[in-house]
């Protein structure tokens, strides 16, 4: 387990760390706690977890970035992959001087948190996926019309919001491919051997209900999807399923997703 890490720091700490053409804005509590890494969602900002922090306590050392062109500092880039997102974890760590650290990504940012876990066991403590990172194959052609109609409409508003830091600063285009790209890389075929390979203890914390663009009950049959791979994964286990949907549960669920870290925590301290 993490503790003591010599690079900690006594105080909180916010700057900017640079990666690749941009710089982030990285927050990072300090102390000797294990290091928690909080990946956001998808167009979402480091403030979503604040609950989730203010649960976990003092003990432990928070870790907050607001992804490329999102919030208020972050800058723009000509890079939004998701391969970006994931070098963008490397970033901050090793700004931080972070050796391991559980992950905890919400959305997005949960398959984030499972490739980085897949592909770094020894740095990875654990992991915590909130309401993300399910192996379905929900994208077709008519879910890639769905999207790029909606990302026109919302065009319409978000430029108004964006000084404030509640939408990035990318257009309809860019945050529309980027939702599509999500969609290719949670295909079952695509995200089955990453969960499949991970070794690290992993809890999910699954929402109920619906989110934004879904339709009937597609968001559960997406959900579903984690029942093979529980079973062909011991290290992989629901935490928790709460009755908030997917846009609440860190704000109404907080509790649960700080349950599951100190889990996963425990668990890492167990095998060592």
């Amino acid at each position: 387990m993490t503790t003591n890490n010599p690079s900690s720091t006594s105080s909180t700490w916010t700057g900017m760390v640079p990666v690749d053409d941009t710089a982030l804005a990285v927050t990072d509590t300090g102390g000797t706690g294990i290091p928690v890494v909080f990946l956001n969602g998808q167009f979402a900002t480091q403030g979503y977890w604040r609950r989730v922090i203010a649960d976990l306590g003092t003990g432990w050392r928070h870790i907050t970035y607001d992804e490329r062109a999102r919030g208020r500092k972050s800058g723009r880039s000509a890079d939004y992959s998701f391969e970006a997102a994931v070098r963008d974890v490397d970033a901050v760590l090793a700004a931080r001087g972070v050796d391991r650290a559980v992950l905890v990504g919400w959305s997005y940012g949960a398959v984030v948190g499972a490739h980085w876990a897949s592909r770094n066991p020894d740095r990875t403590v654990g992991a915590v996926l909130v309401d993300g990172a399910f192996p379905h194959d929900w994208l077709d052609e008519a879910m890639e019309q769905r999207i790029r109609k909606l990302f026109r409409r919302m065009n319409l508003f978000m430029p108004l919001l964006r000084p404030t830091g509640l939408t990035p600063r990318m257009n309809a285009t860019q945050m529309a491919e980027s939702n599509i790209e999500l969609g290719r890389l949670s295909r079952e075929r695509e995200l089955g051997p990453v969960l499949d390979a991970i070794t690290v203890p992993v809890r999910y914390v699954v929402a109920s209900g619906t989110s934004l663009g879904s339709k009937g009950d597609e968001q559960e049959r997406i959900r579903a999807s984690l029942d093979a791979v529980t079973v062909r994964n011991p290290n992989i286990r629901v935490g928790a399923k709460v009755a908030s949907n997917h846009g609440a549960i860190l704000k109404k669920d907080f509790a649960a997703v700080a349950t599951a870290v100190r889990e996963v925590a425990a668990l890492d301290h167990e095998a060592r």
